[in-house]
């Protein structure tokens, strides 16, 4: 059966990590982003490192009459479906708490946004007896904190909407992995202050592979986060408030 992979937000990093191992395992790749001219040089390198297709589409989250014409594309394709989303964004908190109109922004590109896409994409999922559904979320979600609030919550919405997913589609023979990245070397975190433990976008890919294969449902990457944020959640709200991570 032919594995078809659609990767939403592909011109990020890890999405490239992600999509070059799909690439070489000789898998059909649709790259789907607002920037063609990237994600079309993107194409003709996965198509030399080894895909059976590789085709860039156009997808910008806060134009959901463009999704249609996705879901059509890859319709027409012969077996299996398979969708990852790594689309966000990360305004300044700062900035967001001047220009309150960001909030609307950051919400829709982290979650309203792919979450309507998916509601449309899910169900030739389910038609053709499942598929997996990656969604890459945030540790950030895990817990409010003061530097990242509204992103954090858009994080913590986009996770309990592949929650329910995950029990939908898994009726359906299909699977959910929600992903949930520490700090990762990407041009959305570079610069950033308070950066420990930098991941490599090529681990994060390995991992959510390794994840796929063995059908996890949520997943920390690099591991330890999963560590580090029990320790986060379980501080006592009353200190909470007074730390400043």
């Amino acid at each position: 059966m032919n594995r078809n992979w659609l990767i939403i937000g592909a011109s990020s990093a890890m999405a490239r990590a992600f999509s070059r191992r799909l690439a070489s395992q000789g898998a059909s790749v649709f790259l789907a982003g607002r920037d063609l001219d990237d994600l079309n040089r993107a194409a003709a390198d996965l198509a030399l490192r080894g895909a059976a297709r590789a085709e860039a589409l156009a997808f910008d989250a806060g134009k959901p009459e463009g999704f249609a014409p996705i879901c059509d594309r890859l319709a027409a394709e012969d077996g299996e479906l398979n969708v990852a989303v790594f689309i966000g964004s990360m305004p300044d908190q700062a900035e967001i708490d001047r220009h309150p109109a960001l909030i609307e922004q950051t919400i829709q590109s982290n979650f309203t946004g792919p979450a309507r896409f998916l509601q449309a994409f899910v169900p030739m999922m389910e038609e053709r007896g499942g598929g997996t559904l990656v969604g890459v979320g945030s540790v950030a979600g895990d817990r409010g904190r003061i530097g990242n609030y509204v992103y954090g919550a858009a994080k913590a919405g986009f996770a309990t909407y592949l929650a329910g997913l995950r029990n939908r589609l898994g009726r359906a023979g299909g699977h959910v992995v929600t992903v949930k990245p520490g700090f990762v070397d990407t041009a959305m975190t570079w610069g950033l202050p308070g950066m420990f433990l930098v991941a490599a976008p090529e681990r994060v890919a390995d991992d959510i592979l390794t994840a796929v294969r063995k059908r996890r449902n949520v997943i920390y990457t690099p591991f330890f986060w999963r560590w580090i944020m029990l320790i986060i959640r379980l501080i006592p709200e009353a200190i909470f408030k007074k730390l400043s991570v």
